[in-house]
């Protein structure tokens, strides 16, 4: 049981508007793929699939076979894309009717293998394409190869091929990012030219998904937009907040002036003051970068500012003008702006906010 009293509330219905603010964004025809990897961006994955299946998205992807099986065993029935499987699980793969990108000659190879020993027939597969990330995918002349490695072949089905644009996000990138967009649709074309027909094509991220329409092809990967970020501050104050982290006052101390507060006498009070304690530390994944001053919480609607160093497990604040008792509730953020202050102020990105939330605070859905 999981009785910490940090708790990271999940707003399901947040999800659903904002899944809806970008199809609004989309073409009728095409599909949506919604990225639920890393326990769905560090909230609750399965809760979120849920959700999802009944708002209709047409595809999941997670990064890894474990995801999947968490997801097929929780009773998620459509298609669900494995986007960095590896070679030693691909078994598993097959037996939970997961979709493998096959990103290499080596795990292609090992797929085909596994394919044939199991007898498939049409076994659904992806496949990735480098256009500048270079971090998985073939390149554009590997395409002779998957050719005559796959023409003939009748254990497995393309269902897609895939990329992933570089700076979707930064307008001083449109340049590359053009380029990766051309360079995908002469994969596709050159693939339709040697296999006789063009599977699904996908590039978008969500920042993809707003600023390139000509690259929405027949279908879109929904990742961060799902979570209430653009990486835009206009669109993302368009979408709604998904997560919110919120705490109590475990215990409040008068200091006493020129006293410490904290290890390493991370501060040092210059007349007295009162502090709270707030169960939550970096193995929570808050940082210790964020004491010292640089982030505040809320507590009881006011702003009480980190001082000292954040501990393993704790943080204390300045509560010396706010009202307010053992027990009360803090609110470490609620809002995409807060979320994203934090972030810069820890000099990372909203990414690694959401997801760096260990699993022993405890996980609220509603």
């Amino acid at each position: 049981m999981n009785n910490n009293p940090s708790v990271l509330e999940i707003n399901l219905s947040a999800v659903a508007h904002n899944l809806n603010f970008f199809r609004d964004r989309l073409s009728d025809s095409t599909k949506i793929l919604a990225v639920v990897k890393a326990s769905g961006y560090g909230t609750e994955a399965v809760s979120l699939a849920k959700t999802l299946s009944k708002q209709n998205v047409d595809y999941f992807a997670v990064a890894y076979v474990d995801e999947g099986i968490a997801l097929r065993e929780a009773g998620i029935k459509i298609p669900i894309l494995v986007l960095h499987p590896q070679i030693n699980n691909l078994s598993l793969i097959v037996q939970y009717q997961l979709e493998p990108n096959l990103y290499s000659k080596k795990i292609l190879a090992s797929f085909l293998e596994i394919s044939k020993k199991s007898n498939l027939t049409s076994y659904p597969i992806h496949i990735k394409f480098n256009t500048g990330l270079n971090r998985l995918g073939f390149k554009k002349s590997d395409l002779d190869f998957l050719f005559d490695t796959l023409y003939k072949v009748k254990n497995i089905e393309i269902k897609s091929i895939f990329s992933h644009l570089v700076a979707s996000e930064d307008p001083n990138e449109r340049k590359f990012s053009l380029n990766q967009i051309q360079t995908f649709n002469d994969i596709g074309s050159a693939f339709k030219s040697l296999f006789g027909f063009k599977p699904m094509m996908h590039m978008t991220n969500t920042s993809g998904v707003l600023n390139y329409p000509e690259a929405h092809f027949d279908m879109v990967r929904l990742g961060l937009g799902l979570y209430g970020f653009a990486n835009d501050p206009v669109t993302t104050s368009e979408l709604k907040n998904v997560i919110s982290l919120k705490s109590i006052v475990s215990q409040i101390h008068r200091v006493g002036k020129n006293e410490s507060v904290g290890y390493n006498m991370g501060h040092t009070a210059s007349k007295e003051l009162s502090t709270a304690t707030i169960p939550l530390g970096h193995a929570d994944g808050f940082y210790r970068s964020l004491g010292q001053g640089k982030v505040f919480v809320s507590v009881n609607g006011q702003k009480a500012p980190i001082i000292g160093n954040v501990c393993m497990d704790m943080i204390m604040v300045d509560v010396t003008d706010i009202p307010c008792e053992e027990g009360d509730e803090v609110i470490i953020f609620d809002s995409q702006q807060e979320i994203l202050e934090i972030a810069n102020q820890a000099n990372t990105i909203s990414y690694e906010i959401l997801t760096a939330f260990s699993q022993r605070i405890k996980r609220v859905v509603y």
